[in-house]
């Protein structure tokens, strides 16, 4: 099975946290395709893959600009996604409470409502607490992963 990152992010540090876990959880998985969010759209998850979203937070807890169309998409085109399997990496700021990682939260809330299914929790990176992203990224992915592979394989299973 292959592992689809998807990436928003206006710094690069969402697309430097998908390319550490690109290399570090190969062994993993079949193929890691790491894909920034620019000009896509809904169709992105047409494909036969485990995806995560990997996002930052820009300006009022909006998604950031490369991610603007896929996420509008989300709702301009709407239709259901329950093949959809996807796990979260939220990056944000704590000192902005009212819309710490929101970014990630907003992707999880659409592609729910469309009947995608989240496999375990979001994982959120708190950029004041002065951490790398993509250390702790990565191994949350080496946990993740595993987990996700083995539900997604279960399901296929039964079905």
């Amino acid at each position: 099975m292959k592992l689809k990152i998807l990436v928003g992010t206006m710094t690069s540090t969402a697309d430097y946290v998908a390319q550490a876990i690109q290399m570090d959880c190969a062994d993993l998985v079949d193929e890691i395709e790491v894909q920034l969010m620019d000009g896509l759209d809904i169709n992105v998850f047409d494909e036969d893959a485990l995806y995560l979203i990997c996002t930052s937070t820009y300006g009022s807890g909006d998604v950031p600009d490369n991610a603007r169309v896929l996420y509008d998409s989300l709702d301009l085109q709407p239709k259901f996604l329950g093949h959809v399997r996807y796990g979260v990496i939220a990056l944000g700021d704590c000192t902005y409470v009212q819309t710490f990682a929101f970014g990630g939260k907003k992707f999880d809330a659409r592609l729910t409502d469309l009947g995608a299914q989240r496999i375990g929790d979001i994982w959120i990176h708190d950029a004041s607490a002065g951490t790398f992203p993509e250390e702790l990224g990565t191994t949350w992915c080496r946990e993740w992963l595993p987990m996700a592979l083995e539900t997604v394989q279960k399901e296929k299973t039964a079905a």
